[in-house]
C-alpha cells in the first residue's frame, strides 16, 4: 500500500499490526491477534475520520494515488469482447489513449479513455496519461465510427492534460483538442463519461463532452491543475492548497454547479482501498446512465447535449 501524506498516522498503526501478525508467523505459539484486532479496529476508524471531510487538496491527492484502478483496469474488468483500435490513419498511434469495440451488459459500445500506466516503463509509454495531438485525432475517428454504427460512447477521463511539448503544438495540439470536443457535441447516439481520477483541462473536455458527465468522490475535474493556477495567480506553486479550494474542483462542487450529473461513491479510504468494488460501482452508474438515454433520438441526444453545456455558465453563476 502506498501511503499518502496526510495518511502517515495510519500506516504507522496498520504497520504496527502487520509487524504484529510476521512475529506470531515466525513464532507459531505466540498468540498476538487480540492485539492485532485492536490495532486494525484503531486503524479502520482512523481511516473514516481522515476520508471524512477531504480538503480539496487531500482530494487531488487522493485523485492521483497511483494505486487507483486506471483506464485499462475498467476495460479488462467491465467490458467483454475488447479490441483495442490503434492509431489515427495520420501520424502516430498514441498509447496514452485507449480505444476500441467492446461490449458492456451484452451490448456493444465504443470505448475511449485516458490511460496513465501502473510502473515506470508503462507511465513513460503511456505519457503519464497526456495525450498528443495523435490521441484526439484517434479518438475523433473511433466516435465517427460510433456515429455511422449507431454505438454508443463510453469515455473514462484520468489525465493532467493534454501533452504540451513542442511536437504535439507543432502537430496541432489546440485544433485537435477543439474537433473532438466538436466531434462529441455532434454525436446521434448516446455518450457517458466518467471521470476516474483527474480530469485536466481541455485534455479531459475533448473526451467529456456527453450527455452524462459522471464522477468518482474523490476524482478531481478542473480547468487547470492547482499548481499551474499557482504559478500562474501567486507565482508560487507551493500555494496550491490555496488554489484547489479556489478552483472548486471537487465532485461535490461540481454536482452542485451543473458541470457533473452523479457521483459515484467509492470506498472508505478511496478506490485505491476496494479497486474492485470501485470498478462494479462504475460499471454500474454507466449501465444505469446509458439505460435512460437508451431509445432517445439523436437529434434530441445532440439537442440535450448542447443545451447541457450552454446552461452551465447560467447555472454556475447562480450558484
Amino acid at each position: 500500500m502506498n501511503y499518502l501524506d496526510f495518511e502517515k498516522p495510519l500506516a504507522e498503526i496498520e504497520g504496527k499490526a502487520e509487524e504484529l501478525r510476521a512475529l506470531a508467523r515466525q513464532n507459531k505459539g505466540m498468540d498476538v491477534e487480540k492485539e492485532a484486532a485492536a490495532l486494525d479496529k484503531k486503524a479502520e476508524q482512523l481511516l473514516r475520520d481522515l476520508y471524512k471531510d477531504l480538503t480539496p487538496w487531500r482530494k487531488c491527492q487522493v485523485a492521483r494515488h497511483p494505486d487507483r484502478p486506471h483506464c485499462k483496469d475498467y476495460i479488462d474488468a467491465l467490458f467483454t469482447e475488447w479490441t483495442p483500435l490503434a492509431g489515427d490513419r495520420n501520424f502516430a498511434e498514441d498509447l496514452a489513449v485507449m480505444g476500441g469495440l467492446a461490449r458492456l451488459d451484452d451490448k456493444p459500445v465504443v470505448v475511449i479513455g485516458h490511460e496513465k500506466g501502473h510502473d515506470t516503463k508503462t507511465r513513460i509509454e503511456r505519457n503519464f496519461g497526456m495525450a498528443r495531438p495523435e490521441g484526439y485525432r484517434k479518438a475523433i475517428r473511433l466516435m465517427d465510427l460510433a456515429d455511422r454504427f449507431g454505438l454508443p460512447v463510453v469515455t473514462l477521463i484520468d489525465t493532467p492534460g493534454a501533452y504540451p511539448g513542442k511536437g504535439a503544438e507543432e502537430r496541432g495540439q489546440s485544433e485537435a483538442i477543439a474537433r473532438s470536443t466538436q466531434t462529441c457535441l455532434r454525436l446521434r447516439v448516446p455518450m457517458v463519461t466518467v471521470v476516474i481520477g483527474e480530469g485536466g483541462s481541455g485534455g479531459a473536455v475533448a473526451f467529456a463532452t456527453a450527455n452524462r458527465v459522471l464522477m468518482l468522490e474523490h476524482a478531481i475535474y478542473s480547468v487547470i491543475s492547482p499548481e499551474g493556477c499557482a504559478s500562474i495567480l501567486w507565482k508560487d506553486a507551493e500555494k496550491m492548497r490555496e488554489a484547489a479550494e479556489a478552483l472548486r474542483l471537487t465532485a461535490q462542487d461540481l454536482m452542485k454547479l451543473g458541470v457533473i450529473d452523479a457521483i459515484v461513491p467509492e470506498p472508505v479510504g478511496g478506490a485505491q482501498r476496494d479497486r474492485a468494488a470501485t470498478i462494479t460501482a462504475v460499471g454500474k452508474a454507466i449501465g444505469k446512465a446509458l439505460g435512460e438515454l437508451s431509445g432517445k433520438s439523436g437529434d434530441k441526444l445532440v439537442a440535450d447535449r448542447r443545451r447541457k453545456f450552454l446552461d452551465m455558465g447560467a447555472r454556475g453563476l447562480a450558484a
